[in-house]
């Protein structure tokens, strides 16, 4: 049982992914999400977005919804991100000031739906909420805003300390063609001058036969000798399975996409061969394990409570596994089950529906951010007969490859230790 998190790139690439948590608790950090739609706030879509084609979405349901409806605020809205555009800079400024209220922020986080160097007020929303003193982390941007080439320079003299930056490729007709970048040289001058200015992180969507291969080595090299701190290989979704759940698939019909253990394969190469931090996303933190280090760390499931009810989990394809293996570890009352959609928190009803229930037990403990309504949940999992009690289980419970980026192994394992506990305590209230 774990969910993905539903901000993949801020959700600009999503690709796919599995839970989030804050990067470090022990720091107070503020988040500001500044909005924006998708293709239509970031200079067109790219050809592999994850929301290209999408249309008229009906709610799917969520844990939000009431009991006797279907459909509230967040799966009628959020989920495809229907917003006006981007929020006003006071607005931004005020969401910042009162989640400040009661203590300084160590860092402040400033994300959004559309491209950040796209926001007509990024530079002066970067200086009002630093004040020359809180670092500034720009949660996404692929530069598609940026046209002079400058900048950078100024961003980072207002206090942007760190940066994820969807590159694609170096090369700069493949981002002309596939990014739909129409200013790629004030582009990568820009990228350079974050890489040297603070810790900046490339991601990679891989395409095969696009931008993986030689192509992929020589965005390595140009990465590394520019002085970037990581980079994230990105696996593409293009099937309903890995996590178009919008109608809109495939979003590259010519596309046969990496698989998950594709991607973990490259990024360890990669990973070895060069100096920087590198990570393959959704699964696959070379450094770290994670997500799910405990599976590859199992001395530290002793300081996890004893499982002591029966239970099963409902998962994703790509958590099974790991998540499998470790309880496994911790007796035999809980077992996990795993359905065909690759990402917890894309799980839909049509997901529950096509499950063999002969393996379901009598709890049934399902990721905290399915896409589905309660009740149709429950009818999809009572449908021989069994009187099964449903419940949603946390909505994160590891730490995706995504974010242990900035993590360290310590940090990760704290992390999942904290989760797990607080799953099996759910498990000891509810199971038999």
């Amino acid at each position: 049982m774990v969910s993905a998190t539903l901000s993949y790139a801020s959700l600009y690439y999503f690709a796919k992914g599995l839970t989030i948590l804050d990067v470090d608790n022990s720091h107070m950090e503020v988040l500001v999400d500044v909005g924006g739609r998708p293709g239509w706030d970031c200079r067109g879509f790219c050809s592999f977005c994850y929301f290209k084609g999408v249309d008229k979405v009906e709610p799917f349901g969520c844990r939000r919804c009431m009991p006797f409806k279907k459909g509230c605020d967040y799966c009628s809205r959020e989920v495809i991100d229907i917003r006006p555009g981007f929020m006003p800079l006071e607005q931004a400024v005020f969401e910042v000031a009162q989640k400040s209220a009661l203590s300084k922020p160590e860092r402040i986080i400033i994300s959004g739906e559309a491209d950040l160097s796209c926001y007509p007020h990024l530079l002066e929303l970067v200086k009002r909420v630093s004040q020359d003193s809180i670092p500034i982390c720009l949660d996404y941007t692929s530069g598609k805003g940026f046209t002079r080439g400058d900048e950078a320079e100024d961003l980072i003299d207002a206090g942007v300390r760190r940066v994820s930056f969807s590159i694609f490729s170096t090369n700069l007709e493949l981002r002309r063609k596939h990014v739909k970048d129409r200013h790629p040289e004030a582009v990568m001058s820009n990228f350079r001058t974050f890489c040297e200015g603070c810790d900046t992180y490339g991601m990679i969507v891989l395409l095969p036969g696009i931008n993986d291969g030689p192509e992929l080595e020589k965005t390595c090299h140009d990465l590394e000798e520019m002085g970037a701190k990581g980079l994230m290989l990105m696996s593409f979704a293009n099937t309903r399975e890995q996590g178009l759940v919008f109608g809109n698939e495939p979003v590259m019909p010519e596309i046969n996409p990496f698989t998950v253990e594709d991607i973990k394969r490259i990024s360890t190469q990669i990973s070895e061969r060069y100096d920087m931090r590198v990570i393959g996303t959704p699964l696959w933190d070379p450094h770290t394990g994670a997500p799910f280090s405990l599976a590859s760390h199992k001395v530290e499931l002793s300081k996890l409570p004893q499982v002591e009810k029966s239970a099963t989990l409902i998962t994703s394809s790509v958590a099974y596994p790991l998540l499998s293996m470790i309880f496994q570890e911790l007796g035999d009352k809980v077992n996990v089950v795993p359905v065909k959609k690759e990402i917890g928190n894309l799980i839909t009803l049509e997901d529950f529906e096509a499950l063999d229930l002969n393996s379901i037990k009598e709890r049934v403990i399902i990721p905290g951010m399915v896409l589905a309504h309660d009740k149709e949940i429950r009818k999809a999992l009572r449908r021989d007969g069994e009187n099964r009690l449903v419940f949603r289980g946390p909505d994160n419970l590891s730490v995706e490859s995504e974010r242990s980026i900035y993590m360290t192994l310590p940090q990760v394992l704290e992390r999942e230790i904290e989760a797990f506990s607080g799953l099996i305590e759910e498990i000891n209230d509810l199971g038999i």
